[in-house]
């Protein structure tokens, strides 16, 4: 995947994203990351052609990403967002929505994965459990556990997390990070997360300000640098004292 000189405002005046250029390679572990407003999601939103990116573009293997339907672009991509959404229905639907011939061992399999196993263990209904609207029955964890379920039993090429664990607490999060490392380690895995903890094994980090690619590097190296990447970590660790 390769962000090419790309530009973007949701209104005419008022760039998002300025000048963005950098490349994701196949099967790696991308994260991304910057304060809000930096315009991460935006450069997922412009990924998954919720908008078209001119000027500028997106390749996919050296391919104008407009190029693609939507569908079989959309197909070979799994996407966990911070906005959960869940219908009135039950957990079987939820976790297998889209998806055709899944059997029970599926997505229990997907669920174990997501650590969310238990709460559906737990339940008398368990898999025909209804959830109510939005998955009102379930608390903010449960939900985003749910969806990174419905995400794993995807077969996709590319793996998105955008704020995908920022709901749940620190233990549960790593386990479903180690978890989705896992279960996407032949993937294409790109990580949006304010949690800079989670991102210390990605193979490339991509550092946003004000629209701006400002530094990219490994964990280390970037720390290294002592640059804004490293403030944000010593401000996280400050927090967490």
């Amino acid at each position: 995947i390769e962000f090419r000189h790309l530009t973007f405002g949701y209104t005419k005046d008022t760039p998002v994203l300025d000048d963005i250029s950098f490349s994701i390679k196949q099967g790696s572990k991308t994260a991304i990351v910057g304060s809000t407003g930096s315009g991460k999601t935006t450069l997922i939103h412009l990924l998954l052609r919720f908008y078209d990116c001119a000027p500028g573009a997106i390749l996919i293997d050296d391919r104008d990403i407009r190029d693609y339907t939507l569908a079989s672009w959309r197909t070979n991509v799994a996407v966990v967002s911070q906005d959960v959404f869940l219908f009135n229905d039950t957990i079987r639907l939820n976790i297998g929505y889209g998806l055709d011939n899944l059997g029970e061992e599926d997505m229990m399999r997907a669920a174990q994965k997501a650590c969310f196993h238990n709460v559906i263990t737990k339940l008398p209904e368990q898999l025909e459990t209804v959830i109510g609207e939005r998955g009102a029955q379930l608390s903010g964890g449960e939900k985003q556990r749910a969806t990174i379920a419905r995400a794993l039993l995807k077969s996709a090429d590319i793996f998105i997390l955008d704020e995908a664990s920022s709901a749940l607490d620190v233990r549960t999060e790593r386990l479903v990070h180690d978890a989705i490392r896992d279960a996407t380690s032949d993937k294409t895995l790109v990580i949006i997360s304010h949690r800079l903890s989670t991102i210390k094994g990605a193979d490339h980090i991509i550092v946003l300000d004000e629209g701006r690619v400002i530094e990219q590097g490994t964990f280390k190296t970037l720390l290294e640098k002592r640059g804004l990447f490293y403030k944000y970590w010593q401000e996280q660790r400050l927090d967490d004292v």
